[in-house]
């Protein structure tokens, strides 16, 4: 048996032990699942969250740390030296008030895991136990990263870093459960999968006065409609449609009453993209359009950008492994091209340090009808021990088979 041959033997050897062992605690990973989902924290404020993750990693005698206090991590030594690779789940939950009525929905009022992070955390436990029980047959380290705060800007993963949790490592995965795939698909690509999200304000400062006579003020009310609709054409006709983009206003606050033009307005929203040099391009084109379209009222305007969270950029060699791992678990007929989301995940700044690839595990059937962030959002469980397989497994190609990985 040639280097190549044996190498992937061992890899599939290590996968079969790997289901074994999950498939062995899937009630385990059913408990944490519902345990969290009943006890969610908000990001930056997941002591409890971590507390629990410590307390299941002891157990499986491991020696969990943590680089800023809210996070969860721990290592998971193989037989002999070789590269390290990190598995990564997030743990915080969002300000919903749940509507699910399940008999283990949220305790906590207006707190909610409406998006799947208890799920994405009990995998990682799960795939954890699995790695566990096979350690002395795969050279090199596993690092688990137990996440705070991915649904906050700044958030994070970018405190991770800046923490130097990536500083030992060679390569990084993570996934999520996505009520846009079909249940048990496994989706993934290469390159862009997840948008980079900003936001921004604009103030419009006009001169406000009696409804009656509007020709004694400069509405910001009037401008404030008139930017919304020209900010449509900013992506329309102001960038290259090679490259998509979204902007979106969510919110506008003026006045306070039916008859009263008031002084100012305010509106917000959010941008979308996939390329750094789109990114780079929108803000100055929404300043010179604010500008000239209040000057031209009489107003003035100002806008405020904030960079948020970039796009998650898949390394090829990364997502190759993750389409081979997804062939050995959930089967050739399950692993699909992913269609890149625009919504956002600063998962995107360990991409941007070192080699890594984010993917999508489906769920999207009768038990999870409703959309991420939703009040009646759930998962389905069914996927809790296939992610597990896949992270564990992900795990093992990558040490056991260390050339695929590009450098």
């Amino acid at each position: 048996m040639d280097g190549s041959n044996e190498k992937n033997h061992t890899y599939n050897v290590m996968q079969n032990q790997i289901n074994q062992a999950v498939e062995q605690i899937q009630g385990d990973l059913v408990e944490m699942r519902r345990h969290l989902h009943m006890y969610p924290e908000l990001s930056h404020q997941e002591s409890e969250t971590a507390l629990y993750i410590q307390e299941k990693l002891k157990r499986l005698g491991l020696r969990p740390l943590s680089c800023t206090g809210k996070d969860v991590i721990a290592y998971i030594d193989g037989s002999q030296t070789g590269p390290t690779v990190a598995l990564r789940a997030d743990i915080d939950a969002l300000p919903i008030k749940e509507e699910t009525g399940l008999p283990f929905a949220s305790k906590v009022a207006g707190v909610m895991h409406a998006c799947g992070h208890d799920g994405h955390t009990a995998i990682l436990l799960g795939a954890a136990g699995a790695l566990t029980q096979i350690q002395t047959e795969f050279p090199g380290r596993v690092k688990l990263i137990f996440q705070h705060a991915e649904e906050v800007c700044p958030g994070g993963a970018a405190e991770l870093v800046r923490a130097g949790v990536l500083e030992d490592v060679d390569a990084i995965f993570g996934l999520h459960l996505w009520q846009n795939v079909e249940l048990g698909q496994l989706a993934t690509c290469s390159g862009p999968i997840m948008a980079g999200a900003d936001s921004f304000t604009i103030r419009i400062q006009g001169t406000g006065g009696h409804g009656s006579m509007p020709h004694l003020t400069v509405d910001p009310i009037v401008v404030a409609a008139q930017l919304v609709l020209q900010l449509q054409t900013v992506v329309s006709r102001s960038l290259n449609p090679l490259y998509p983009a979204v902007i979106s206003v969510g919110q506008i606050h003026a006045g306070d009453t039916y008859n009263i033009i008031p002084d100012t307005a305010l509106i917000e929203g959010t941008v979308r993209y996939f390329h750094r040099e789109i990114q780079q391009e929108i803000p100055l084109v929404m300043e010179r359009m604010v500008k000239n379209t209040c000057a031209s009222y009489g107003a003035e305007g100002e806008l405020e950008y904030v960079a948020g969270d970039p796009s998650v950029i898949n390394d090829a060699g990364m997502n190759q492994i993750v389409e081979q791992v997804g062939l050995q678990v959930v089967g050739k007929g399950n692993v699909r091209t992913a269609e890149a989301s625009m919504a956002g995940e600063d998962f995107s700044y360990y991409l941007q340090k070192i080699p890594g690839a984010y993917f999508f595990l489906g769920i999207k059937g009768d038990t999870a009808k409703y959309s991420h962030h939703h009040p009646c959002f759930t998962i389905d469980e069914e996927m809790l021990p296939v992610g597990s397989k896949l992270l564990a497994g992900i795990a093992v190609h990558y040490l056991t088979a260390p050339e695929n990985a590009v450098k």
